[in-house]
């Protein structure tokens, strides 16, 4: 006889509690009150829903039907405003320091102390814990570690095409028609809208590919990293074919699944919800538009004036290679060809990959959207890093370009210039399940939850959406914490509400989620698509969360008070779609300012 509870346990904060083999009529005693819990699926446990318990000490205990004790678990409730400290903390001293990772290192260990138990010997505990167990356990995760050898292997393809002259090749031939900043943004946003099937692969070809032609063009890094960025998440979020789709889809037929009287397909629910999707569709106007004018403001605007002097900003130390050790061979022709081949590689691998994968989860009789929706995203990036490399590795020595050994010697360095990024990441995944265990999701979610209008909620949903992902650092962690509860939520709120007929509510609040999610995400300094385009444009990633930070909140700004708003009133989506553009392309051009 045992009682699953949480770890950590917020006062007044529901969570749940299990007991296994719990005979029948079995109670739970929590704060004085007694619950009775409902058979668990497996019929093996009784699932004790919506305990709560007051800050302190609290002893939960698991009695038969004649009151005797079977079983007692104790635990110290904590403040629910504790848990959004680690994020916070991470956030300020990132800022602070203008060095990510001991911020992050520190965030994890505070966070690492909250679980632990606050103590003086909890102090000690939680800084080897912060090590030996979150940070292992974030590289012990199979998708973790499928992302990490990725990373590795790009690195090291784009060292190779870089040595064998492909980089410098592509330079020549785009700085052609790129030799302005403007073009060299546009054709950044264009790349951008290329790589739609997933947002990891677009970050990093993209950013690595339009680097030195940014350079060349006196575009600044910072900006490119924006460009970069904007057309990531919200290009992936948004592709009816893309590595998110199968976890969007997957999350929204569980929540279907679990909600009473609503039916319908997931896939039809995601196509409706894309109307109300306004964040990712106005950050890439935006992006268009800021690209196309010239125009900037906020820290964006100073560095930009910067880069036009040739002045780039702080230096990405630690992240990028020596440029010396990616520069071509001496003497050998610069031809584009050599990385042209090897990406044309990359992307047919992939797009092979998810195919592949995709009929083997779901069948060859299933849609394209389906196969698509079920392929395994990470397993894919993998192999096409791979056969990529060791295409650009044939290309290079069958064309006796490099030896096999300066072939080598070019992926090393490569993959050694990815280092630091890789450990970034490791902490920003290790803070990311700290948060989780300490349940900032949750807290969050029971603090705006109290107060809740039928006609308000995707403008709540957004606004949790994106602080539960700025605090995280993940977006895809957030749409599988708020799905589950939005789906059920919006549902149920029409229906007492009477509004059972304003689907465009449900719709919108499924949106919401979604888009909040990448809107925090961009805004966020531990996100990992925001340090790996810190990394592909070599930009100081602080740097980077300066800049697009206010990008982020004015796009946000404008998507819930000219979007989520007047649609939930009733206001067609396209109405407001137009509107929002029309104030995007009026702040970029009212506001910002062009360099000299």
């Amino acid at each position: 006889m045992s009682l699953e509870v949480p770890r950590v346990v917020l006062a007044d904060i529901p969570f749940d509690v299990v007991a296994a083999e719990a005979p029948p009529g079995a109670s739970l005693e929590a704060a004085g009150s007694q619950l009775h819990g409902a058979p668990t699926d497996a019929g093996a446990a009784v699932l004790f829903a919506d305990v709560m318990v007051p800050v302190g000490a609290a002893r939960l205990t698991l009695r038969d039907a004649a009151g005797a004790t079977l079983a007692v678990v104790e635990r110290r409730a904590l403040p629910g405003w504790l848990s959004v400290l680690p994020p916070l903390v991470a956030f300020a001293l990132a800022l602070a320091l203008r060095q990510v990772i001991p911020a992050l290192f520190v965030a994890v260990w505070l966070g690492a102390f909250l679980i632990e138990g606050p103590s003086l010997a909890g102090a000690w505990r939680s800084l080897l814990d912060a090590a030996g167990v979150h940070v292992v356990a974030a590289a012990r995760d199979p998708g973790h570690a499928t992302l990490l050898v990725f990373t590795f292997m790009m690195g090291g393809l784009v060292a190779i095409v870089s040595r064998n002259g492909g980089a410098r090749g592509i330079v020549a031939r785009v700085a052609a028609w790129a030799g302005s900043p403007r073009r060299a943004g546009g054709a950044t946003v264009g790349m951008g809208l290329v790589f739609f099937f997933d947002d990891y692969a677009n970050t990093l070809v993209v950013g690595k590919t339009m680097r030195p032609i940014a350079d060349a063009a006196r575009l600044s890094r910072a900006k490119l990293a924006f460009l970069v960025d904007s057309t990531a998440a919200p290009v992936a979020t948004l592709a009816l074919v893309s590595s998110w789709i199968g976890f969007q889809l997957g999350l929204i037929e569980d929540a279907i699944a679990a909600t009473d009287g609503l039916g319908g397909s997931a896939y039809s629910v995601f196509l409706n919800s894309l109307a109300y999707n306004f964040y990712p569709i106005l950050m890439l106007v935006f992006a268009l538009a800021t690209s196309v004018s010239g125009r900037d403001f906020g820290p964006m605007a100073r560095a930009e004036r910067r880069a036009r002097t040739g002045d780039q900003g702080p230096a990405l130390t630690g992240f990028v290679a020596q440029a010396e050790d990616l520069e071509p061979k001496p003497g050998i022709p610069q031809r584009a060809a050599n990385a042209y081949l090897p990406l044309a590689v990359l992307m047919v691998t992939m797009l092979a990959s998810l195919y592949a994968t995709g009929v083997a989860a779901v069948g060859p009789d299933a849609s394209l959207a389906e196969v698509v929706g079920a392929a395994d995203s990470h397993l894919s990036l993998l192999w096409a890093s791979l056969v990529a490399v060791i295409a650009a590795i044939a290309l290079s020595v069958g064309r006796r370009i490099l030896t096999l050994a300066e072939t080598m010697d070019a992926w090393y360095v490569g993959c050694r210039s990815m280092l630091l990024a890789v450990i970034v990441l490791l902490l920003a995944w290790a803070l990311a399940s700290v948060n989780a265990e300490l349940g900032v999701a949750r807290y969050l979610t029971a603090l705006l939850g109290e107060h809740l209008d039928a006609r308000l909620l995707p403008a709540i949903v957004f606004a949790l959406a994106a602080l539960t992902a700025f605090a995280t650092g993940t977006s895809w962690g957030v749409m599988g914490i708020l799905m589950p509860i939005v789906i059920p939520l919006a549902w149920t709120t029409m229906r007492l509400q009477g509004l059972e007929g304003a689907e465009h509510l449900f719709y919108a609040s499924v949106s919401a989620v979604l888009a909040g999610a990448v809107m925090g995400d961009h805004a966020s300094p531990i996100s990992d698509t925001t340090i790996l385009s810190s990394v592909a444009a070599s930009c100081d990633h602080i740097e980077h969360v300066r800049t697009q930070a206010p990008y982020a909140l004015v796009v946000g700004a404008i998507a819930v008070l000219v979007g989520s708003i007047p649609s939930a009133y009733g206001a067609p989506w396209w109405l407001c779609l137009a509107v929002g553009s029309l104030c995007v392309a009026a702040v970029v051009r009212w506001v910002g300012r062009a360099p000299p």
